[in-house]
C-alpha cells in the first residue's frame, strides 16, 4: 500500500508540475516524451475502468487540466506552428 501512496504523490506532483509549465504545448509532449495531457486524461479513464469505475473524458481532463478543458484551451493553446508539426511528424515516423 506504500506505494499506492507514493505513486499517488508522484502523479500529484507531476500535475503541479505540468500545471506551472501551461507554456508547454501537447504537441510539444507528445514530441519528445510520446505524451501529452489528453493522454493523461485518456489514461485516467481507462485506469478507472478497468477497476470498475466511470470516470466521463471531460472530467478526467478537468483533474489534469486543473480547469475545463475549454477554458486551458481558450487561455493556454496555441495553434500548432510549422516547425511544431513538422517535429511532431517527425517524431512519429522515428518512432515507428
Amino acid at each position: 500500500m506504500q506505494n499506492d501512496a507514493i505513486e499517488a504523490a508522484v502523479f500529484r506532483r507531476l500535475l503541479a508540475h505540468l500545471d506551472d509549465r501551461k507554456d508547454v504545448q501537447n504537441i510539444e509532449l507528445m514530441t519528445l516524451a510520446g505524451f501529452c495531457r489528453n493522454c493523461l486524461s485518456k489514461w485516467y479513464v481507462a485506469e478507472a475502468a478497468e477497476r470498475g469505475k466511470e470516470v466521463e473524458m471531460e472530467t478526467a481532463r478537468e483533474l489534469i487540466y486543473g480547469m475545463p478543458y475549454s477554458e486551458w484551451k481558450a487561455q493556454y493553446q496555441t495553434e500548432a506552428t510549422a516547425e511544431q508539426l513538422a517535429a511532431f511528424e517527425a517524431s512519429q515516423t522515428s518512432s515507428s
